[in-house]
């Protein structure tokens, strides 16, 4: 017996919802994906390779963490007063390859950065070479480029 095409209907019906969630599901799958390169960014749009910076201070704090370490320290300034900075430095994977381990630098440590200042004159830099406790310059991982020939 014809049934006027409804089952027909009903199909196409499943088929469409069968796609529709396909769709928002594959939508989320990119969404998510993506997330993560949206933290990462340009050494240019962040930092100026015009202006380096050379900063002599204590160690207050090392995040190592992907994408980047951050070496927190403080800074006397002309007049002798402590100024707290942050820098970005490369990869762990990268610094380890160049020397580096976590235990690297500890709170208290003396150090000195050469680095790139950031461009929205915050107190921020990106490490290119580093001077540890023990007197190794070492390659920060700056993704500005200009690693120091070996």
């Amino acid at each position: 017996m014809y049934n006027g095409g409804v089952k027909h209907h009903e199909n196409t019906k499943t088929r469409k919802r069968a796609m529709k969630a396909h769709i928002i599901i594959g939508a989320g799958l990119v969404v998510a994906l993506a997330q993560p390169l949206s933290g990462h960014h340009s050494f240019a749009a962040e930092f100026d390779a015009n202006k380096p910076v050379t900063l002599k201070g204590t160690v207050t704090k090392l995040e190592w963490t992907n994408p980047h370490i951050w070496v927190y320290l403080d800074v006397k300034d002309d007049q002798g007063n402590l100024q707290p900075w942050q820098c970005e430095g490369g990869a762990p994977n990268t610094l380890t390859r160049n020397g580096w381990s976590r235990d690297s630098l500890k709170s208290g440590d003396q150090i000195v950065i050469d680095g790139a200042l950031a461009r929205d004159g915050s107190k921020t830099c990106n490490a290119r070479l580093v001077k540890l406790p023990d007197g190794r310059s070492v390659f920060a991982g700056s993704s500005g480029g200009d690693a120091p020939r070996r």
